[in-house]
């Protein structure tokens, strides 16, 4: 990494204005912004100069071990090829998901999470790495299985956000069978007697452990420094909830009174950035633009598409009235940041990390040209 690093001729986005100047990295840091035009450094020629984006729920790994359904992929292999995609759509930390507890999508035998865990660690470790990852477990607390698969990570100082779940029918995200039928017995073609028996085992295991597990999860977490996210909440009763259980991050809320009561206690709201560039979630719930345009919108994730939290940022900013660019930037930079405590990065100013992304917008659509994490260019 050179000593120093001038970028010129940039329009960075800063907290609350977007200026036309110079940024100059020392040491890894950000050390000096100034406006106006210079003639020393690296010419942006006028593209954008944003932070790098902060990722906190992509599932996005799974895909790369798991490419087909019974099928494996050499772990290193898989978290590589998984990290240039995202360090490449501009994000420069990473929280990656693992899943806790044997749920309805399955596919994934106890210890498998756990190794996928050693060889990122071994990875990041090596310098193979372009991107920070961190580890945020998706705890399923009505699976039987949940802790015992979390017990492995209890004392993992990667893990940094945790979430509670609960994918059975009538709960949070599933609160209608019609919902329900739809994305377990049609698209998965079960009989009539087969969806009966599979609905009623897991209505009984979440009865059964969803409380106890979802107790057991968030005080060790509150204890060990970890983010507490929930998930898919519906009600102000989840909300709550939420609240005494010490969660900071509303992931995904599937109403607007949800959404706004965890606005309102102090959580960050999360939505997935898909949801943005698509106009409406996948799952018939509520779109997250209804979200942003009611001012209760204040993280995105990019969820399954690492591309989508670049794209659906300048696309919130486009499409809404009320968020300028630099707000928009914020919901994938600062906030996700400010929610897990990383206050290091997140955005430019000088003393933070220099985490940075250039970016030109073509038709529309924004085109990443250039990532740099702690001043050292990665893509």
């Amino acid at each position: 990494m050179p000593a120093e690093t001038v970028l010129r001729n940039a329009s960075i986005v800063l907290d609350d204005e977007i200026v036309n100047g110079s940024l100059r990295i020392s040491g890894g840091r950000i050390a000096e912004i100034a406006t106006g035009i210079s003639s020393l450094g690296e010419d942006l020629e006028g593209d954008y100069l944003i932070p790098g984006l902060v990722e906190l729920h992509t599932d996005h790994l799974e895909g790369h071990y798991s490419p087909r359904p019974g099928v494996r992929w050499n772990t290193v292999a898989a978290i590589q090829a998984h990290d240039a995609q995202i360090a490449t759509s501009g994000i420069t930390t990473v929280f990656d998901c693992l899943r806790m507890g044997s749920d309805e999508d399955g596919g994934f035998v106890a210890g498998e999470m756990r190794l996928l865990a050693d060889a990122l660690k071994a990875a990041q470790a090596d310098g193979r790495l372009r991107a920070e990852h961190f580890i945020h477990l998706r705890c399923e607390v009505s699976a039987p299985d949940v802790l015992t698969e979390f017990d492995a990570f209890r004392d993992d100082k990667q893990v940094r956000l945790a979430s509670l779940m609960d994918h059975a029918p009538g709960q949070r995200q599933f609160q209608t069978m019609d919902q329900y039928t739809l994305y377990y017995k049609t698209k998965r073609g079960m009989s009539d007697a087969e969806f009966k028996a599979y609905v009623a085992k897991r209505k009984e295991q979440s009865d059964r452990y969803a409380a106890r597990h979802r107790r057991a999860i968030s005080e060790h977490c509150r204890g060990a420094g970890v983010t507490l996210a929930s998930h898919d909440d519906a009600t102000l009763a989840h909300v709550d909830e939420a609240i005494e259980q010490g969660v900071r991050l509303a992931e995904f809320p599937t109403s607007i009174e949800a959404a706004r009561a965890s606005h309102e206690a102090g959580l960050s709201v999360l939505m997935g950035a898909p949801n943005v560039v698509r106009g409406s979630s996948h799952s018939g719930n509520i779109a997250a633009k209804d979200l942003a345009e009611a001012g209760i919108l204040d993280v995105l994730s990019s969820d399954y598409i690492p591309f989508s939290l670049m794209h659906a940022a300048f696309a919130l900013a486009d499409k809404v009235e009320a968020i300028s660019l630099p707000q928009a930037i914020a919901t994938v930079s600062a906030t996700p940041a400010r929610t897990v405590g990383l206050d290091d990065r997140g955005k430019i100013e000088t003393g933070r990390r220099a985490d940075l992304v250039r970016v030109r917008l073509d038709n529309g659509i924004p085109v990443v040209r250039t990532v740099w994490r702690a001043g050292e260019r990665v893509a």
